[in-house]
């Protein structure tokens, strides 16, 4: 049976550096955790064991990273195969991935931006079609960071837009990469916010990012949250409701503690803009 996070909830990623502390935490130390099939399927031993220990007490969302749902080539039927028994295996009701591509006759090992053009649309809803077939089940793609853009016949926020509807599909809205793309490109982040379609919005991630200069920021996920991207989550609440959030993390990993205290200032976030029946307010 598939089991979803509440909807409100605080999330981590699901990283073999926190087994330990994941393990040992208590059970109301987080609400779900996130990992990357693509890093676990066929996992055995010790690793293994661990994941079916936290999938068994814990809700299980999963972020994939190598569909390359934009890319030019054709999806890998057998990965997603693979893909839907291992969502299958672990309860999963919410499986997302980027709405970008990482392949080019073999993997870039990195998350490259799509051109924003109506063929692109159309190119990646496909994909998304072919890939919720695939899985049988609905998915929700990310908008990404990225640092060179493309051609744009139209801008990002009116391709996810359009990407959505034709795909019909979800959102998984990355709060701290509108915040970095708007630094980086010139655009202002609450109107983006603003445009999203409440509708399809599945859930949020938030993260750290560094600081290269006044006009660039580096989407890490190796850093605390910092405040304007608190701020922005708080709008996002506001404007489009309260859903599922996940804390990324992926490396310079602080005491658990610390961790701990960024979900509960999401907690703290949801309760302030939740009514008692736990859906946001709007404004």
């Amino acid at each position: 049976m598939n089991r979803a996070p509440p909807v409100p909830s605080a999330g981590l990623g699901l990283r073999r550096a926190l087994l330990d502390e994941l393990l040992a935490a208590p059970a109301d130390a987080f609400d779900f955790l996130e990992c990357a099939p693509d890093n676990w399927i066929g996992v055995g031993g010790r690793y293994g064991e661990a994941l079916q220990t936290l999938s068994s007490r814990h809700a299980l969302t999963c972020h994939g990273l190598s569909l390359s749902l934009g890319g030019v080539a054709p999806l890998d039927d057998t990965f997603l195969a693979r893909t839907r028994r291992f969502l299958d295996q672990h309860g999963v009701a919410l499986y997302s991935e980027h709405l970008s591509y990482c392949t080019d006759d073999g993997h870039l090992y990195d998350l490259m931006p799509i051109p924003f053009t109506e063929e692109a649309v159309q190119h990646v809803a496909a994909h998304i079609r072919q890939a919720q077939d695939a899985l049988g089940r609905r998915i929700a793609v990310e908008n990404v960071s990225y640092y060179a853009a493309p051609y744009q016949a139209m801008d990002e926020a009116d391709f996810i837009i359009a990407v959505l509807s034709e795909a019909d599909c979800d959102l998984l809205l990355d709060v701290n990469n509108i915040y970095v793309n708007a630094i980086n490109h010139g655009y202002d982040a609450r109107s983006f916010l603003a445009r999203m379609p409440s509708a399809r919005i599945a859930s949020y991630h938030i993260a750290g990012h560094y600081d290269e200069a006044d006009d660039l920021k580096v989407d890490t996920h190796g850093a605390p949250v910092k405040d304007d991207v608190w701020s922005l989550l708080s709008l996002a609440y506001a404007t489009h409701g309260v859903r599922p959030t996940l804390l990324e993390r992926d490396f310079n990993f602080p005491p658990f503690a610390e961790l701990a205290a960024e979900l509960q200032r999401i907690h703290q976030l949801q309760s302030a803009h939740a009514t008692s029946d736990g859906q946001a307010l709007h404004g």
